[in-house]
């Protein structure tokens, strides 16, 4: 029984409650979580915040040291070809993209309608010239009238010296003491004299018709080579409206968005094709707010996206008058009340190298986009540089 007992006394102590022995797991839990958390999550967390921090400061010292904007485009001169006369095209001698240069004929036009046009006011001068000689004619004809004129009025004076003379005798011969005369001789002395004082002032009047007929036919001939002069004119004007038959090109470029076929009729005016010259250049609409650190003649880094991985030089030559909102076909006009303020776009106008506009030429086109930056740390920056300055 004593063992038995002793066997009995010697379980419980070597049985552990179940309390107790949870007991030290309980006190293990709160010091595991003293830890903190692991340390694989410390280290992600502060590779984060490291990039953030390195990210922020890239941003402050490129917001703060550099200006960049998409909004960027090449532009050129794109100079349109049209024809002065209509007319119906009979040859066109140029094709798309082909380079042409100042002055080369692109296409001809049918030169019948103003020849025939030539011819006519050709044959309208000489016939006028005809007129004229016949006008030089009657001047000489109405001078000679008017000189047998002056010498009929001249014999027209003597005759009345004549009657006068006749007159006067006859008067001294027949009076109240004498009369050695009849009466009817001095009556027929002093009719003689009358009509020869007539005779005077008739002969004064051709005379005076006859230098106004002078002056007519002057007058005339002076009419018909004043009309020689305009048909003349018409005739310079003719033959320039043919000489426009051929449609030549304005400057030297490259062709693009040829709209004529042979056999067209076109009219004055109407577009027949483009021509795009190379010394483009690159327009970037800045941000009103991005302007104040920008001046003239400043380098700038132009990446064109038909290039990968070609950086051009450039820098900038000019800014627009006004921002692009005023150049729109409709300006928006904010009445009072309704105002939202918006950060307007300026064009700023960047010139590129010379030796870039020669390496890259027919590659950098009109329309293009890129992307410009600008370092706004330059000190002294030195005026562009134009391919028409080299």
């Amino acid at each position: 029984m004593a063992d038995s007992h002793t066997t009995v006394e010697q379980k419980p102590s070597a049985a552990v409650p179940p309390a107790q022995a949870n007991a030290p797991a309980a006190g293990a839990a709160p010091a595991n979580a003293s830890k903190g958390p692991p340390k694989r999550v410390l280290i992600v967390v502060g590779i984060i915040a490291a990039a953030a921090i390195i990210a922020g400061g890239r941003m402050w010292y490129r917001s703060s040291n550099f200006v960049e904007t998409e909004n960027a485009y090449i532009t050129g001169h794109v100079h349109p070809v049209s024809s002065r006369i209509p007319g119906v095209v009979t040859k066109v001698l140029f094709d798309d993209n082909q380079i042409v240069k100042a002055g080369d004929v692109l296409a001809e036009l049918d030169p019948a309608d103003q020849g025939v046009k030539v011819e006519q006011i050709q044959a309208q001068i000489a016939s006028v010239q005809q007129q004229i000689l016949q006008a030089d004619a009657s001047v000489e004809q109405a001078r000679a009238q008017a000189s047998a004129a002056g010498a009929q009025v001249a014999q027209a004076q003597a005759n009345l010296v004549r009657a006068k003379q006749d007159a006067a005798r006859y008067g001294q011969l027949y009076n109240t003491t004498m009369k050695a005369v009849s009466k009817a001789e001095v009556d027929a002395a002093t009719a003689a004299r009358a009509s020869a004082t007539a005779d005077v002032t008739a002969r004064r009047d051709n005379a005076a018709a006859a230098k106004a007929q002078i002056a007519a036919a002057g007058s005339a001939r002076d009419v018909l080579k004043a009309q020689v002069k305009v048909l003349q004119a018409q005739l310079k004007d003719a033959k320039q409206q043919l000489g426009y038959n051929q449609v030549v090109a304005p400057v030297s470029g490259r062709i693009g968005k040829r709209s004529v076929e042979v056999g067209a009729r076109i009219q004055p005016g109407q577009q027949l094709a483009a021509i795009v010259q190379d010394d483009v250049w690159v327009t970037a609409n800045f941000k009103e707010t991005q302007l104040p650190g920008l001046v003239p003649g400043q380098e700038v880094k132009v990446e064109v996206d038909a290039l990968k991985d070609k950086e051009l030089v450039g820098r900038v030559d000019s800014f627009s008058p006004a921002s692009g909102n005023q150049f729109a076909l409709l300006p928006a006009d904010n009445a009072t009340g309704n105002f939202t303020k918006i950060v307007q776009r300026v064009p700023v106008k960047i010139t590129l190298k010379p030796e870039d506009l020669k390496k890259y030429a027919g590659r950098l086109v009109p329309g293009m986009s890129t992307v410009v930056e600008i370092d706004l740390r330059q000190k002294n920056p030195q005026p562009a540089r134009t391919a028409s300055a080299q």
